[in-house]
């Protein structure tokens, strides 16, 4: 009796999580480096409080809508070159069979089979097998523009939520400090998150993610002790 062998692969969920990561990470960093910046100039807890939350709406509007531009471009670019796809099928099918068999003995097929493979797809759904084999489209990596959008937007609150929760907490003379702090742990945790969910090393993760935030910070730092308004 055959056993059907399960396999979990990830290509499917690349694009949320690609999304999802990016807006998480774009969270804790961007709000961070807001937070250290201006707790840098010497502003009171309020005003570091205010810019965290006022920054995390804009940052996580924008983006959504810069996710779902990108997305919805991806997504007509595809829908465009399916549409020439399905003309030249109707005008030329049999240069689109040809077209398709030599694909096939590219790969490694004999020209006999290369055509016979060829002829049995483009029986069952020739517009499917050109997607796939012609212009590399498949349905499990098919642009999902709301998705990613809300995607990235709620990762990038939920992200946001650690450097706000640290500033709100922490003493107004160590904002900066424990927020730092609080933010480097938080992206070492999201960087071997990421690296599990997409099969990499969890290590190199967490210490790419790590040394680009901890960049970040330190830039917005510097900035903010330009403009001490302690001495105003």
């Amino acid at each position: 009796m055959t056993r059907h062998h399960p396999e979990v692969h990830r290509a499917g969920r690349v694009g949320w999580l690609r999304a999802a990561v990016l807006g998480a990470n774009d969270g804790i960093v961007s709000i961070a480096g807001l937070v250290v910046g201006v707790a840098a100039s010497q502003a009171s807890a309020a005003t570091i409080l205010a810019t965290g939350v006022a920054g995390t709406v804009a940052a996580a509007m924008s983006m959504a809508a810069g996710e779902y531009v990108s997305v919805q471009t991806q997504a007509d670019t595809e829908q465009a070159d399916l549409a020439i796809e399905r003309r030249e099928l109707h005008q030329s099918p049999q240069a689109e069979l040809e077209e398709l068999a030599a694909i096939y003995r590219q790969r490694g097929l004999s020209a006999a089979l290369a055509l016979q493979v060829a002829q049995e797809l483009s029986a069952h759904d020739a517009l499917a097998a050109h997607a796939r084999d012609e212009l590399g489209i498949t349905h499990a990596l098919r642009p999902r523009p709301v998705q990613a959008a809300l995607a990235s937007a709620a990762a990038f609150c939920a992200g946001a939520i650690l450097p706000i929760g640290a500033a709100l907490l922490a003493p107004v003379q160590h904002v900066a400090a424990v927020t730092t702090a609080v933010t480097l742990v938080g992206l070492s945790i999201t960087g071997v998150l990421a690296a599990r969910a997409g099969g990499a090393s969890p290590w190199r993760g967490a210490l790419r993610v790590v040394f680009w935030g901890a960049l970040a910070m330190a830039a917005a730092a510097l900035i903010g002790q330009f403009f001490d308004i302690s001495a105003l």
